[in-house]
């Protein structure tokens, strides 16, 4: 997501953060890299000009060039306008009463907007609501009983009408609207508080399709008109977003593929050229991957910051709070088993690619870089650990120390993996026992001192030589007839 721009920017602050003393040229040549950066990311020239005109008038009149640290100033600055850009945001639906509320969704074929439709319902599902879905493309083939299936899978009921169903070009005039009247009115028999209306795509924006859409807009009036862009496509997201807007009076844009190789043009265009903010994000294929977008968050990404707030949100969302109240109890005593440690894992898993988790920890990113991480490469490793758990007795599971060099052999064998993986796994899950041990066992000064390293992305304050969890783990977690017998050596 966005990587690309974030190593070309890290680049140019890293040049910056290197100067004990910076000058206004300095300062200018810095944006020009950055101008160059963001045009290659497909931002559009107008928004390019005036973001980087802005940061230079605020560099020299914030007195950058006086600063000890020019380059924090210079991130600072840069966050700054990059939150200006993308925002503000309000991503709050507002349900009416009495209901239903009436989305209605556009988008060109091609940019994901029936299950954009299907990942909107699922969102109001755990938020409480009780969404019903209308299939209104009516020409597009299987359009509907693609809404169908994704309705299925999300569990909320799709109001069809086959009948209306025409090749392209032969649909009847009106039919949209009939479609969309009629599921407002099984919506309101059925006690469903929000109507999502899946209309016509095209694969290019022309007369018939905005005649429809504008006729389904003016004689249902519904409550949110949102767009669906493929944020792959950059810039002519952004001008389909504009023609779009001047026909519909759009309330919001959903930007999806934004999981895959997304240079950014479309994000960081489309609030300047269109008027109209970003209000969610399509990050991967599954059903449950949208998320309320945050141009705080996202502009401490693109800079390499992480997301720590956008971390603890998601996993408030995925995570089980009764077993994550259970392993924090198991990690302060001091009884973190391998059982914890495969259940804490598929915790992890449920809040999406850890690719784009690891991004949202600050430093992880340039950490994984370093190690020449790919892509998947961590689902991979977890694979592999669950196949060598599973491999494994309960005994073993619940006491690793059991684990000698035969056994070692057995479960290699069961998991299909080498010997040496296995021993790598048991290290693996010791280091992360000790480091919850530290967490658990920490006062109030300790894990304040921890979040602030994290924050910064000091990653040698986080269990690294020096750092506070490892002068803490030396202290000792033994237990205290160990402890004693070490002494009298």
């Amino acid at each position: 997501m966005l990587e690309t721009l974030t190593d070309k920017l890290g680049g140019v602050f890293r040049g910056l953060a290197g100067r004990g003393r910076i000058s206004e040229e300095n300062v200018r040549e810095a944006m020009r890299e950055v101008r160059t950066a963001l045009l290659e990311a497909d931002v559009n020239f107008k928004v390019v000009r005036e973001f980087t005109d802005a940061v230079v008038e605020k560099a020299i009149g914030e007195h950058v060039i006086q600063s000890l640290k020019p380059g924090e100033v210079m991130i600072k600055i840069v966050y700054d306008e990059l939150v200006k850009l993308m925002g503000p945001v309000d991503t709050r639906i507002y349900f009416v009463t009495p209901g239903p509320t009436v989305i209605m969704m556009a988008g060109l074929q091609g940019s994901g907007k029936t299950t954009t439709c299907g990942k909107l319902a699922k969102l109001l599902v755990s938020k409480g609501h009780h969404p019903l879905l209308a299939a209104a493309d009516l020409q597009r083939p299987a359009a509907v009983e693609q809404l169908k299936t994704i309705g299925e899978q999300v569990g909320v009921p799709v109001y069809t009408d086959p009948s209306k169903v025409a090749p392209h070009g032969q649909v009847q005039k009106g039919a949209a609207v009939a479609v969309c009247r009629a599921a407002i009115a099984e919506a309101k028999k059925t006690g469903r508080d929000v109507v999502i209306l899946d209309t016509a795509g095209r694969l290019h924006i022309d007369d018939a399709l905005m005649g429809e859409l504008k006729e389904v807009n003016a004689q249902l009036k519904p409550h949110q008109v949102f767009l669906v862009l493929d944020a792959m496509s950059g810039q002519d997201a952004v001008n389909s977003a504009k023609a779009f807007n001047e026909q519909l009076e759009l309330d919001g844009l959903i930007l999806t593929k934004f999981d895959s190789d997304t240079r950014g043009g479309a994000l960081l265009s489309a609030k300047m050229i269109t008027g109209k903010p970003v209000k969610f994000l399509g990050v991967g294929e599954k059903l449950d991957a949208l998320e309320e977008f945050r141009p705080e968050g996202m502009a401490q990404r693109i800079l390499g910051m992480g997301d720590i707030v956008g971390l603890v949100q998601s996993a408030m969302e995925n995570f089980d709070q009764e077993e994550t109240a259970k392993l924090q109890a198991k990690m302060e005593k001091g009884t973190f088993t391998l059982e914890d440690f495969m259940a804490q894992m598929a915790q992890v898993k449920k809040m999406g690619p850890m690719g784009k988790v690891m991004g949202m920890i600050p430093g992880m990113g340039d950490m994984m870089k370093q190690v020449n991480m790919k892509e998947g490469d961590i689902e991979k490793s977890l694979k592999r650990m669950q196949a060598m758990y599973q491999s494994m007795t309960v005994a073993e599971r619940k006491k690793p120390d059991l684990i000698e060099h035969g056994r070692r052999r057995r479960i290699a064998r069961g998991a299909g993996v080498e010997g040496g993986e296995v021993s790598k796994f048991i290290k693996d899950f010791e280091q992360s026992r000790d480091m919850m041990r530290a967490v658990g066992s920490m006062g109030v000064m300790g894990k304040f001192k921890m979040m602030r390293a994290l924050a910064k992305g000091d990653l040698a304050g986080l269990g690294m030589p020096g750092g506070p969890m490892l002068k803490t783990k030396k202290s000792g977690y033994m237990e205290k007839k160990d402890r004693n017998k070490k002494k009298r050596r």
